[in-house]
C-alpha cells in the first residue's frame, strides 16, 4: 500500500469520526427529550430493561468484524455517558447550585449574618426541660456576645417512651428567654401541623435528620419567610442532602443552612462519622451557609472541641454544640451535652484558636 491509498483511507476514518460524533450528538438530544418526558411522568430514567433492548438489537445486527463483547462495553459507555449529561443538566437547574448563583446566600438571624465569612455559633440545651435550665444556659450564651440559641421543644427519639419534649410549652420558654437576653431561637419542627403555631415563637426552623427527607415538611417550610436550618440524614448522601434543600428553596424561601451533623457508618467509637470533607464539597456544589454540629456527629464531649476546630479550619460557616447546667441529670443526651463551665472554656479555645488560625493564614 503506498502512501497516497494511506492518505484517502486516513481520510475515510476522519469522515466516519466526524459522522459518528455527528450521531452521538444527535443521539444525547433525542435521549434529552426523552429524560424531560420521563420527568414529567415521574418516570426513573435509568430503565434497564430498555438498555437490554438495545444490545439485543445491537447483537442481532451486528455482522463483524467487532465481537459482541466490544459493541456491548462501547454502546454500554455511550449510554452511560448520555446518563451522566442529563444528570449535569439538571444539577445546572437546581435554585442551591453554585452554578445557579455564584455569590454566597449569606442567612441573618437576630443580626448573626450566617454565610458571611467568619463562622457563627449556635449553643443551647438538647431540650427544653424548664424555664431555669434554659435561662441559665441563655444566660451563658449572651454574656459570650452571641444571638443565638438552640433547644429542643420537640423532640424525636429512637424509643417512643423516651421524652418527647415540652411542645408548646417548650416553644413559649424559648422564645421568653430568646427575647430576655436577647438570643434569636432555633428549634426543631417535626410535622408539618406544627409548624403554623411554631411560627410564632421561633426565629430558625430546624428539620432534623430523621426528618431531612420528610418532603412534606420541607414544602411547608419552604412556603414560610423563615430561616431553615436543614441537617444532614442519618444515611444520605450529599446528593440526597443537597436536593432536600431543593425542595424548600423550589417553595421559595432562599434562606437556608446547611448543617453537617455525621452521618451513620460501621465505626462505634463515635455516636455518628463527622464527615468534615462534606463542608467545602457542599460549599462548592451550592451557594449556601454550611454548619456543622459536633454533638451529633460525635456524642462525645471529649471529642467537641477538636471538631469544632476541624470544622472552622475547613471552611464551615458556623459550628452548633449543646449545653445543659447539669448533663447528669439531663432528660436526653447526658453524655454529650457540655455544662457551663465546660462550655465557657470550650468557647474560650475556639477563640484562642480562631485568632492563632487568622494568623497563621
Amino acid at each position: 500500500m503506498n502512501q497516497q491509498e494511506l492518505e484517502v483511507l486516513r481520510s475515510q476514518i476522519d469522515g466516519l469520526n466526524l459522522e459518528i460524533l455527528r450521531l452521538i450528538n444527535e443521539r444525547a438530544e433525542i435521549v434529552e427529550q426523552i429524560g424531560k418526558i420521563k420527568e414529567k411522568q415521574g418516570v426513573n430514567r435509568y430503565d434497564p430493561l430498555r438498555e437490554r433492548h438495545m444490545l439485543d438489537l445491537l447483537k442481532e445486527h451486528n455482522n463483524g468484524p467487532l465481537n459482541q463483547m466490544t459493541v456491548d462495553f462501547i454502546f454500554k459507555q455511550i449510554f452511560k455517558t448520555a446518563l451522566k449529561q442529563l444528570e449535569a443538566e439538571k444539577k445546572k437547574e437546581l435554585l442551591v447550585s453554585r452554578k445557579k448563583k455564584a455569590t454566597d446566600t449569606i442567612v441573618n438571624v437576630n443580626g448573626e449574618l450566617i454565610g458571611q465569612g467568619g463562622p457563627s455559633f449556635v449553643y443551647g440545651p438538647c431540650a427544653v426541660e424548664s424555664y431555669e435550665q434554659v435561662e441559665a444556659v441563655a444566660k451563658s450564651i449572651s454574656e459570650k456576645g452571641l444571638k443565638l440559641i438552640r433547644g429542643g421543644a420537640y423532640k424525636p427519639r429512637t424509643s417512643p417512651y423516651d421524652f418527647q419534649g415540652l411542645g408548646l410549652e417548650g416553644l413559649k420558654i424559648l422564645k421568653e428567654v430568646g427575647q430576655k437576653q436577647g438570643l434569636g431561637v432555633v428549634t426543631e419542627i417535626v410535622t408539618p401541623r406544627d409548624l403554623e403555631q411554631a411560627l410564632d415563637y421561633i426565629d430558625v426552623i430546624q428539620i432534623g435528620a430523621r426528618n431531612m427527607q420528610n418532603f412534606e415538611l420541607l414544602k411547608e417550610a419552604g412556603a414560610t419567610n423563615k430561616p431553615v436550618l436543614l441537617k444532614r440524614g442519618l444515611a444520605a448522601t450529599i446528593d440526597e442532602f443537597i436536593h432536600a434543600a431543593e425542595y424548600i428553596m423550589s417553595k421559595g424561601n432562599e434562606n437556608i443552612i446547611l448543617c453537617e451533623r455525621g452521618i451513620r457508618t460501621y465505626e462505634k467509637a463515635t455516636r455518628n462519622t463527622l464527615d468534615i470533607s462534606a463542608v467545602p464539597i457542599l460549599k462548592q456544589e451550592t451557594h449556601l451557609p454550611v454548619m456543622v454540629d459536633v454533638t451529633h456527629s460525635t456524642g462525645r464531649r471529649d471529642l467537641l472541641l477538636p471538631c469544632a476546630k476541624a470544622a472552622i479550619a475547613i471552611g464551615a460557616d458556623g459550628v452548633m454544640a449543646e449545653v445543659h447546667p447539669d448533663p447528669s441529670v439531663a432528660l436526653s443526651d447526658q453524655q454529650q451535652q457540655m455544662d457551663i463551665p465546660t462550655f465557657d472554656a470550650f468557647h474560650d479555645e475556639i477563640l484562642k484558636f480562631m485568632k492563632q488560625y487568622e494568623v497563621a493564614k
